[in-house]
């Protein structure tokens, strides 16, 4: 949707004169180490029964009512929440009698990572430094620089975009439940020889959540070397939303589109906090230079995206607040002094909401944000419909991507939360709509389909979304009521629909 202006000249940033450094607050980056210990953690777990996950996520309050708990906390950083499993293995259904697993199909986003670009932590060190040589910059705005500093030092270390220390080790972890909860598949597969297929996007963070889930397995189990087979890149599969004409379309050009989102930041509630938020960090006068347009940056990196208002200085410094947590290996750094949970909350439904318009379920009557996953969904069902006919020689299929493809295969396969589309000029809010990033596509969210066979060659899957047994929608028929497994012929059959279009 947005109209690129021209590219604007990289331009470092000057180091501040150590008088602007005087008292600022120590940080810690803690880089290899940590993620070593943890990678090593995983390795030494081996079978063990799965850790037990967090509370189950709830429905995130109103955004006028915050409560500042833990949960409100993991619902504030929507899709960059970190990741942990929404559901304990010992909370789920027993196997049919007479079934074995003889494969798995996956779909994950990569895991926690850094800024994807030189973008939101420039733009706020280009107002900080604007500030400070205007003295405009209040008692607890003075100690923000220091954090930009910080968080960009990791970013041109590590490099922007990567996956994080924390996001490789979630993708360890998924991979060691995932070989808990089904040991006689893989042991199965290093015998006989089926291959386990790695396809990424090819981008470079999902590649890398694709290597560290296979570190997963082999820690788990090393003889399955032997048949994991080498990365396969599918951008049509796994980066559809960069490939699609007809999402294209949409996203760069659609009114609705337009006018729902410049609704929703010219809402006065989050008009109300992005003031609230500015205020805690610049004095009176600077702000009304910013409130007066006097102020207009371009980013340093790829010279697309502006900071001219109060709203966007508070939605950017929200994507840093957001990132945070996700980069814990590589940097101790709290930024909760600049921003609530109540505020932080509030400009989550911002985010949620570009989220929802753009790649979720969207505008009632329209499947452009979601109709793209049907490509997803067929080499799913192809490789279940093919342990019935023999076509599938395969253990398993592990595929990563991002949150651009998990957001509309949930909402094309109407999971929880992604089942409630809005009415055109009906604003997306918190009060009315249960989509929540951090529920739908957290860090590292996945689909799993564990399929089982009897000595009779009856087929069964069973659905896991972020690891918590999930029931498929539509009109598609258990084996029984209340059960979670699910015929491969009845998939067949109630998915259809949605797999054609």
């Amino acid at each position: 949707m947005s109209l690129v202006p021209p590219a604007t000249p990289t331009v470092a940033r000057p180091t501040p004169a150590p008088a602007r450094r005087a008292g600022l607050r120590a940080t810690s980056l803690v880089l290899t180490l940590a993620l070593a210990g943890s990678l090593a953690a995983c390795s030494d777990a081996g079978n063990a029964a799965a850790p037990a996950p967090p509370a189950t996520v709830p429905s995130a309050p109103a955004a006028t009512d915050p409560t500042g708990s833990a949960a409100v906390g993991s619902l504030a950083l929507g899709t960059k929440a970190p990741y942990a499993p929404f559901a304990e293995a010992s909370s789920y259904q027993a196997v049919p009698e007479g079934f074995t697993p003889v494969l798995v199909e996956h779909v994950g986003r990569h895991g926690s990572r850094l800024l994807s670009s030189k973008k939101y932590d420039d733009l706020l060190a280009q107002l900080w430094d604007i500030a400070d040589e205007a003295d405009g910059l209040t008692a607890l705005g003075r100690e923000l620089g220091p954090d930009i500093d910080a968080i960009t030092a990791v970013h041109e270390q590590i490099g922007y975009g990567s996956l994080s220390g924390r996001g490789a080790t979630e993708h360890v972890e998924i991979a060691q439940r995932t070989h808990a909860r089904l040991q006689p598949l893989f042991a199965a597969a290093a015998q006989t020889g089926q291959p386990v297929t790695i396809t990424t996007s090819g981008v470079d963070r999902a590649v890398e959540s694709g290597q560290s889930f296979v570190d997963g397995l082999l820690a788990a189990q090393p003889d399955l070397a032997a048949v994991v087979a080498d990365t396969v890149v599918d951008a049509d599969l796994l980066y559809f939303h960069d490939t699609d004409a007809a999402y294209l379309a949409y996203e760069d050009g659609d009114e609705r589109l337009e006018e729902a989102l410049d609704a929703i930041e010219e809402d006065d509630e989050i008009s109300a906090v992005a003031a609230h938020v500015v205020a805690a960090l610049f004095t009176p006068e600077f702000v009304d230079r910013i409130e007066a347009g006097e102020i207009d940056l371009v980013d340093r990196g790829k010279g697309e995206t502006h900071l001219e208002s109060v709203t966007d200085v508070a939605a950017y410094l929200y994507e840093l607040y957001v990132i945070a947590p996700g980069m814990s290996a590589e940097l101790d750094v709290d930024l909760s002094p600049y921003l609530s949970a109540a505020d932080a909350t509030v400009l989550a439904s911002l985010s949620d909401a570009e989220d929802f318009y753009e790649k979720g379920p969207g505008f009632a009557g329209e499947d452009v944000t979601y109709r793209m996953a049907d490509v997803l969904l067929d080499s799913f069902l192809t490789a279940v419909e093919g342990v019935r006919t023999g076509a599938t020689t395969q253990a398993a299929d592990f595929r990563f991507a991002h949150a651009e493809e998990i957001i509309p295969f949930a909402a094309l396969l109407e999971l929880p939360g992604s089942t409630e589309q809005v009415a055109e000029g009906t604003r997306f809010d918190y009060t009315t709509n249960p989509w929540r990033g951090a529920e739908v596509a957290p860090m590292s969210a996945n689909i799993q389909w564990d399929v089982f066979r009897d000595d009779a060659g009856e087929v069964l899957v069973r659905m896991l979304y972020n690891e918590r047994e999930t029931a498929f929608a539509f009109d598609c028929t258990p084996v029984a009521e209340g059960s979670f497994f699910y015929t491969d012929t009845e998939l067949t059959r109630c998915l259809a629909g949605a797999r054609n279009g």
